[in-house]
Order: structure tokens, then sequence, then C-alpha cells
């Protein structure tokens, strides 16, 4: 997969890269996002949880009532799903879906996975067995990888989904209610790069932004450092570092509709105990994250791409949009968050 590097001379340096696939940042697209009637919201009637987080989600982001949908899931942590299971999941949504839908929410924690899958994706996606047969290996490529598309079903044929998750009412009351204060804007914030001293899971370093910069009209300021650990930053809206563990979390302020994930092999395991997961990084505030379910290898077309990731949330996309335009190869990556956050989109 072809790519290049951008040059740090240039004022316009993040707005001006050529990366993978052809695809170049120096499009016009337009300041628009998903809106709450183009998202679904899949519940799990046999957990009471997930009803209950759908229903305050639906009523807090304005979601028409006809977009809950219903389904019928193992409620005891199951993690992964199986192939019988997993195609009767898909099948109970898709009869339920109607052609303006472009984006599905998954109400619960568990189950995340199908096989090495992650659900996010085999749900966007379909089942792709060919990746369990070596999960280092190239993974599917995603359509929507740095397009300037708004509506992904309609333009390239997939819904995408997250997964919020259901730990306590309480944390999913307070991950939805970041991503609706979200769109109320801000004034001032960073995005945080972190090059650490693992080489292995800092593969995206060399596609971290030029320190120092900032997107103009955004307030979004840049700040790219050699360092294994952030400490006492206030503003953070976007952290991306490459580490199986991540210190100091509890030191920072992730202000609504942050973005932060981690490089490292099982950050979308939810129950994993071994490696810090995506809800570290919802737990200690921020918005939406990602990782992967199972042994991805350091390829960095399976993480978030840093630019790519920036250059649509700083122009208005939302969590979800941003987060899978920015994975070129997302099926062993878990989506997780409140998608509808959108910090610039005005």
């Amino acid at each position: 997969m072809r790519h290049f590097v951008c040059s740090i001379g240039l004022l316009m340096a993040v707005m001006q890269c050529v990366f993978a696939a052809g695809n170049s940042l120096l499009v016009t697209p337009s300041r628009s996002h998903l809106t709450p009637d183009e998202v679904a919201v899949v519940v799990n009637d046999a957990d009471a949880l997930s009803v209950k987080v759908g229903e305050y989600y639906r009523v807090a982001r304005g979601i028409p009532a006809k977009n809950i949908l219903h389904v019928t899931l193992p409620t005891a942590g199951k993690a992964k799903l199986g192939l019988a299971d997993f195609t009767r999941l898909k099948w109970e949504i898709e009869t339920q879906l109607n052609a303006s839908i472009q984006a599905l929410v998954l109400v619960w924690k568990t189950p995340y996975a199908v096989d090495c899958n992650s659900i996010t994706s085999a749900l966007s996606f379909g089942y792709d067995p060919e990746q369990c047969k070596n999960t280092c290996a190239a993974g599917k490529l995603n359509p929507y990888f740095n397009t300037a598309s708004r509506k992904p079903f309609t333009d390239v044929g997939i819904r995408l989904t997250m997964l919020l998750p259901t730990e306590t009412f309480a944390q999913a009351k307070s991950l939805i209610d970041r991503g609706v204060v979200s769109d109320m804007g801000v004034f001032r914030s960073t995005a945080y790069y972190l090059n650490t001293s693992d080489k292995a899971r800092s593969i995206r370093a060399q596609y971290f932004p030029p320190n120092g910069a900032s997107i103009p009209g955004s307030g979004l300021g840049i700040m790219t450092m050699q360092s294994d650990k952030l400490l006492g930053a206030q503003d953070v809206m976007i952290y991306q570092t490459g580490l199986p563990w991540v210190e100091g979390l509890e030191t920072l302020k992730f202000l609504p509709g942050a973005l932060a994930d981690h490089l490292t092999s099982f950050g979308g395991d939810l129950n994993g105990k071994h490696q810090a997961t995506a809800l570290h990084w919802l737990n200690a505030g921020a918005t939406a994250s990602y990782g992967t379910v199972s042994e991805p290898c350091n390829h960095w077309q399976k993480f978030p791409h840093p630019m790519v990731m920036l250059k649509w949330y700083s122009m208005g996309n939302s969590a979800i949009e941003a987060y899978w335009k920015s994975v070129a190869w997302p099926m062993q990556g878990l989506f997780v968050g409140e998608p509808l956050a959108a910090p610039f989109g005005r």
C-alpha cells in the first residue's frame, strides 16, 4: 500500500498529505456529520441494562423511536459469538433496518467479538473467516477509509458500527452525556501524540502530525513528543500512543468528545486483564476509543491513522465517522464509545 510522508515545512501540513490507497487529504469535504435519524440503536432485550441505556441514549440524542432495534443475546458475559449466533444476530438486525440507516450503535459490553473479528466490523462487513486463518496477515480493505462520504451505507455499502459499553448505568450515562455536551464545541484543545520507547507499538509515529502545528479555525493545537506517558494535561481532545499499558490517565482531563487509543495487541478485548483496553480510556473520560480483539501484529493499517483521524474529526465529522475513516484494515478492530460526538461539527 502506497504512502507518502507529509512535509513539516508547510503551514497546512496536516491537510496536505497523501495516504494509502491513493486517498488524499487535500479535499474539500462538507462540514457535516451523521444525524440522529440516520442511526439505529440495537438493544439486547435479554439484558435490562442494555434496554435502559438504549432508551436513555435515544432520548439524549433525539433518535426516533422507530430506530430502536430489538435483539436477544446471551447475558452471561460471553465475549465472543459463534458463527451461528452471529448469523442470527445479523439477520435480526437487518430485518429491522431501512435504507436510511447509515450507522448502528450496539448497547452492551459483551459480546464484542466473532471469533477473531470484532463484532463492530463483522456487522459492518460480514464475518471474515480468512482473517482468522492468520490474524497477522493483511486485512480486508475498508472502502470508507479516508473518503469524503457522509452517507457510508448509501455511498460504499457499509453501515458503520460502534459499541456503547454498559458496565454500569452511571458509566454509560456519563459517556453519553460527554458526547452530547461535545456538540457545544470547544474553544481550545490539544491533540497529543506520544512516540514511546516501545518501538514495535510506535509504528504510527511516522504518521504523527508535526509538533506545534494547529488546525486553523478549530482551536485545536498539536503536541507530538518522545515520551512513555502524558501527565497533567487538562485540555485533551485526542491522545494516541503505543504501549500495552497507559499510565497517568488519572492526571488528565479529557474534554467532551475526546478520542483516545493505544496501539497494542488486545485493546479491544474488553474483558482482558493483561493489557489496557479501550474501556480504560472511556473510564478515564474519553468519549470514544478503539482496540483490536485478536493479535493483529503491528500493521499500522489495523489501527487509527493519526493524520486521517485528525483531519476528519477537526473538519466536523462525528466520532464514529472519524474513527472508521482512519482504519484501513478494520476487521479485528472494535470501535467503542458515543458515536455522534462532534465537537468540531459547527
